[in-house]
């Protein structure tokens, strides 16, 4: 998961101001833009929380999938050991998208919150809070989640949760049953377990399928998260998407999409790379403890 986060997040912080912000234009001008007004500090803002927390994300995505999996085959074939079938895949995908909501809808809105609240918005139409827009608004990740509790109570701390289900429920289907197919393809045939090379080059292409697949909820809940630091436009889910289309039509939907794209497949490599080695070597190391 750290790896995922270190590898992932500089994009991340382009995708969220392509998604969210105004006036960035296409995905090279966004670059320029955040390097020449926030130099290369710009690129890692919010970084620090999803770093911090990721671990247990993961692990509980990872976690889900992986027990979800060993109980099905375990009830429909009677062994743990069988080869999972595309249903089983499915159904584990679908519980480990639905369960991830509860951990990674905080994180992500304190991660949105922090990468857009340097963000200068122009419309005068929109009443604007009292902080001056293009200040910080919050002076670190606990200090954004304790004022969003203060001021937004629960519902705030959950704000854009049923985008995010939205997303991750299909985005997860498309992240580990590609995975598990593209393994299976490069793997050599007589090997027992996919090399790291293999491992990467998979979860690079899952990662990018994946988020190519989940990029229109991803703008939706990216613009519901960032709705907030200075103003309160959309009242929910689908007054996001109203709005959005009515301002600006379906190519609004597709935002950062290549960004999206481009960023999922180091981070996904990196995430898939870390999950599998460390449970190779976690095994290694309780096979030399209990030979």
């Amino acid at each position: 998961g750290i790896a995922s986060v270190v590898a992932g997040h500089p994009l991340d912080t382009v995708k969220t101001r392509l998604q969210a912000g105004q006036g960035y234009g296409n995905t090279l001008k966004c670059v320029l833009t955040v390097y020449r007004n926030e130099s290369v500090a710009g690129f890692f803002k919010g970084m620090s929380f999803p770093l911090a927390s990721i671990g247990i994300y993961s692990s509980l995505v990872f976690g889900v999938y992986s027990n979800t999996l060993r109980f099905l085959s375990q009830l429909r074939h009677g062994d743990l050991a069988t080869t999972p079938s595309l249903t089983d895949m499915t159904v584990a995908s679908l519980v480990a998208g639905v369960l991830s909501v509860g951990i990674g809808t905080p994180v992500e809105l304190v991660k949105i919150r922090l990468q857009m609240q340097t963000q200068p918005y122009t419309k005068e139409s929109v009443k604007l809070k009292s902080t001056v827009p293009g200040s910080p608004v919050y002076r670190g990740p606990i200090h954004c989640f304790r004022t969003i509790l203060q001021k937004e109570g629960i519902a705030g701390v959950y704000r854009g949760n049923v985008a995010m289900l939205l997303r991750d429920v299909p985005g997860y289907y498309a992240y580990f049953i590609p995975y598990a197919m593209f393994c299976d393809w490069i793997t050599p045939d007589g090997s027992i377990s996919p090399n790291p090379f293999s491992i990467w080059v998979a979860g690079g292409v899952a990662g990018a399928v994946s988020w190519a697949i989940s990029t229109p909820m991803d703008v939706v809940k990216s613009r519901l998260q960032a709705d907030g630091v200075y103003l309160n436009q959309y009242k929910g889910t689908l007054d996001c998407m109203l709005q959005s289309y009515q301002n600006e039509g379906v190519k609004v939907f597709f935002r950062g999409l290549t960004v999206n794209t481009l960023r999922g497949f180091p981070s996904s490599a990196a995430m898939f790379l870390g999950y599998e080695l460390s449970l190779k070597a976690m095994k290694r190391c309780q096979t030399e403890t209990n030979p």
